[in-house]
């Protein structure tokens, strides 16, 4: 059988709701449209369409093929625009993940204005703090902060976010700042799972010597805000990106602490599987997550 035309007849059906429509739209008999539906779902050797007199409707199976149909067909189109070096317009799902407070604080906005500037895009959003195989999961793309993953994925540097360490000013009252990183190890440290390594403290002094203190402490967490919202309640320290404490820091709930150190920052990728061409709707947003993300991100601005 012809594959490609069945999909495409196939994707017709679902896209005119019916055979009559789609026969029309392609120029076909319906005759001919059932019978590349049919040798389809003989080669999946599954039913893809559930058929009565009045209805039609799409099997699981059916609505999942039927989702990768129209990305194969988007992905088509555009290799044929650059082949003729046309210019490309970017269109279809790009299935995104990224870390929850990335996303939601700094992702978010940023896909508002893509598809203000793009409307024929869509996203399918996952946001995990968890590290996902993206060929596996079937993902277009994700937002990284520190590690990139498997060897086997394309990282576009996009920014860097500083790391901070902040305590309350009521903790600070009660216990004192500490004034170098070696007094860390005698207060209350809360660790994040996702800064390597979370029990392990690094600082640099101003000559760029390398100070590294072990912490401990009564909280740890895969969840930088839950951390910052306790630290922000008094009740001990944090070392966590800029952009998830720079907001209570902003409004006077954290205070920064070891202002004569640095730590070292963490930057931000976008990553996507090396094995496959990269589809203009991909590019597209990378490019514009690189330009926006470009210089001195909000995230990283000054308290």
């Amino acid at each position: 059988m012809d594959l490609f035309q069945g999909i495409r007849v196939f994707s017709q059906v679902v896209e005119s709701g019916g055979f009559a429509k789609a026969a029309a739209r392609l120029d076909l008999s319906a005759t001919a449209v059932s019978r590349y539906v049919a040798e389809l779902e003989r080669h999946l050797q599954t039913r893809l369409l559930n058929r009565t007199t009045r209805r039609l409707s799409l099997t699981e199976s059916g609505q999942s093929f039927h989702a990768r149909c129209v990305q194969l067909l988007h992905d088509l189109a555009e290799a044929e625009q650059e082949a003729a070096r046309a210019a490309v317009v970017p269109r279809g799902t790009i299935r995104l993940t990224a870390s929850v407070n990335f996303g939601v604080r700094h992702l978010a906005p940023s896909i508002a204005q893509f598809l203000s500037e793009h409307s024929e895009m869509k996203f399918d959003v996952q946001l995990s703090d968890r590290i996902v195989d993206l060929v596996e999961e079937g993902f277009d793309l994700a937002i990284r902060i520190g590690a990139t993953g498997s060897e086997n994925l394309v990282a576009r540097r996009l920014g860097e976010t500083r790391i901070v360490p902040c305590a309350s000013p009521a903790y600070l009252k009660r216990h004192g700042a500490p004034m170098s990183p070696a007094e860390l190890a005698s207060h209350n440290c809360f660790t994040y799972e996702y800064l390597s390594p979370r029990d392990h403290w690094r600082f640099l002094d101003r000559d760029g010597v390398e100070q590294r203190v072990r912490v401990t402490g009564t909280l740890h967490s895969n969840n930088g805000d839950l951390l910052a919202e306790v630290a922000a309640r008094d009740a001990g320290i944090v070392l966590e990106p800029g952009f998830i404490v720079g907001p209570d820091v902003r409004a006077g709930r954290l205070v920064p602490l070891l202002q004569d150190y640095a730590v070292p920052p963490l930057p931000i990728f976008a990553v996507y599987p090396s094995r496959r061409h990269l589809s203009a709707k991909v590019r597209v947003f990378v490019d514009f997550l690189g330009a926006r993300f470009a210089g001195s991100p909000d995230w990283d601005s000054a308290p």
